[in-house]
């Protein structure tokens, strides 16, 4: 929701608002967790003293992180009983960028990125993100999260270790992208996983989140043949008649199930160097499935 934007500190604010919703999104891995500690940071900037800040825009970068961090540190606490695998929420996005600029954008949305952040420390995770995907520098970064310059390069060193390999961006074209999409399809609502087989990745996963409220695999399925195997009978068995229909899913063309005009699920997908996919990601948990607009984000 935009603010009112008649005062120059609100517009400002507003010009801003894609920014610090892909900064708490990354963070997060939740649109809506996002969008509040957005809504959050404006009432914390409504009520500051803004003519004494000299960096507004710094100002609201830190403290939009800074309540990430303290709202990823409850979740965190939460997740411990999450029934299955926690997949982050899909989301379509919505820019004015260019091309190259967008490919950049989708490559540190996508759900195979967010995912590995999920490896990090709620520090680590925001001092990789607010240097290597924002550009800001150390000494910025080390304000953000209160450490000294030494201690950012350090969280940052150890993150890019962990989620180093997951930033590089595979350009795989849409039609290379369509075309699984029709033979995921075909494998389930058909059995035949011909085409699927040569598609995949030898040792390709699939992760579904069902969050404990609907019925989803709790373990990775993992091989190509278990993969088909799983895909042709198990999901065969669910999604058969349902309604299949393609989206940009965090910058990458994705699949919306649905029945009787519901979604029941969402289907990313993550290809490696190869053009072949070597990861299947299933949101199915209602909560992460609400939204169906896209989301205007940096």
């Amino acid at each position: 929701m935009s603010q009112n934007t008649d005062t120059p500190d609100a517009a400002l604010f507003d010009s801003l608002r894609p920014r610090l919703t892909g900064l708490a999104y990354r963070i997060l891995g939740s649109l809506s967790d996002a969008e509040d500690v957005v809504q959050d940071t404006f009432v914390k900037w409504a009520r500051a003293d803004r003519p004494s800040i000299d960096n507004p825009t710094g100002w609201l970068v830190t403290a939009c992180t800074r309540r990430c961090l303290d709202v990823r540190r409850t979740g965190d606490r939460a997740r411990v009983d999450y029934v299955g695998a926690w997949l982050p929420e899909p989301i379509q996005i919505s820019t004015d960028m260019d091309a190259e600029a967008r490919l950049t954008l989708s490559s540190s949305l996508s759900m195979a990125f967010l995912t590995m952040l999920e490896r990090l420390t709620p520090k680590e995770r925001a001092a990789f993100l607010l240097h290597d995907i924002f550009d800001l520098p150390h000494a910025d970064v080390a304000r953000t999260l209160d450490v000294t310059e030494a201690s950012s390069r350090k969280l940052v060193s150890r993150a890019r270790g962990h989620v180093g390999r997951s930033v590089v961006r595979h350009d795989v074209p849409v039609d290379r992208q369509m075309a699984f999409l029709s033979a995921f399809q075909n494998a389930v609502q058909a059995g035949d996983v011909g085409s699927l087989s040569s598609m995949l990745a030898a040792d390709a996963r699939l992760r579904a989140d069902g969050g404990g409220k609907v019925p989803a695999v709790l373990e990775p399925v993992v091989g190509r043949a278990a993969l088909c195997a799983f895909l042709a009978n198990d999901l065969g068995t669910y999604w058969g008649g349902h309604d299949w229909t393609v989206a940009d899913l965090n910058g990458a063309r994705g699949i919306f199930i649905g029945v009787d005009g519901r979604i029941t699920a969402a289907v990313s997908f993550a290809y490696d160097q190869d053009h072949r996919v070597d990861d299947i990601f299933i949101v199915r948990n209602p909560d992460k499935l609400t939204r169906r607009d896209a989301v205007y984000i940096h």
